[in-house]
């Protein structure tokens, strides 16, 4: 076995490499011609742009909403689904929408209390090898499949009044950063953002504060105004709630 067949077998850590994995890593440093790129390339831009077109067209009406964000593996009998899926029901009694990203965990959770709240439900979801399927509780008509993560991105940040993050995994953390960055950036409104649980989210947050904030000066003390930490799933609907009212806004577009 040559020597870089071994770094391709053995990833970081160590980690053992899959034979999919090593094709798509060989893939990569794989010399094409201009004939090759421009077809492949050409296919990918009509994808992107048909899940664009098919996001705008079904949620271009579907009103005030807010998005929950959370793992994929939470259990129905465990404490977050629970709480999740009260929230999606409050939101619902408050005259919003529920958006998540489709699948099972917190995402059925949320989507679970506001259909059973009598809501609008609605599930961003994105084809996956592992764990990823939808869940049975949204709308048959707001149910859309994505490939591309970024444009699935795009719909949540496009259209949710509010965000709300439970515990969850690396998605979650890039789907809280993602709605963080594009605030703070101002590239879309100040939406409100809340974070439940201090108990998971603690950590990072005391992280940012003293090593991002005050160690490195890589954000601004006001940036860390841009998010709420919550333990209820009333504080997190009162939350959303009292900003619309603090500025005198109605939650719709």
């Amino acid at each position: 076995m040559n020597k870089d067949k071994d770094i391709l077998n053995n990833g970081p850590n160590g980690a053992e490499i899959s034979p999919d994995e090593e094709k798509r890593i060989r893939q990569a440093f794989k010399d094409k011609d201009w004939a090759e790129i421009k077809s492949t390339d050409s296919w990918v831009i009509f994808k992107v742009m048909a899940e664009f077109v098919q996001g705008f067209e079904k949620l271009a009406k579907i009103g005030p909403c807010v998005t929950i964000f959370g793992s994929a593996r939470s259990k129905p009998d465990s404490e977050n689904y629970q709480m999740a899926q009260r929230i999606g029901a409050k939101l619902v009694e408050h005259g919003y929408g529920v958006i998540t990203g489709g699948g099972p965990g917190i995402m059925e959770a949320g989507n679970r209390g506001a259909h059973e709240a009598g809501g609008k439900s609605v599930g961003l979801n994105i084809e996956l090898p592992n764990e990823q399927f939808n869940n049975i509780y949204i709308d048959s008509d707001k149910l859309i499949d994505f490939d591309y993560f970024f444009v699935r991105k795009v719909m949540f940040v496009r259209y949710s009044q509010g965000f709300i993050a439970m515990p969850g995994g690396f998605g979650t953390l890039d789907e809280f950063f993602e709605a963080l960055t594009l605030i703070q950036t101002q590239k879309i409104g100040r939406f409100p953002i809340v974070l439940v649980g201090r108990t998971f989210w603690g950590g990072l947050i005391d992280w940012i504060e003293s090593t991002v904030l005050t160690k490195e000066a890589n954000i601004n003390a006001e940036d860390m105004l841009l998010f709420n930490i919550v333990e209820t799933p009333g504080e997190a609907v009162d939350v959303i709630n009292e900003f619309y009212a603090k500025y005198l806004l109605s939650p719709n577009f």
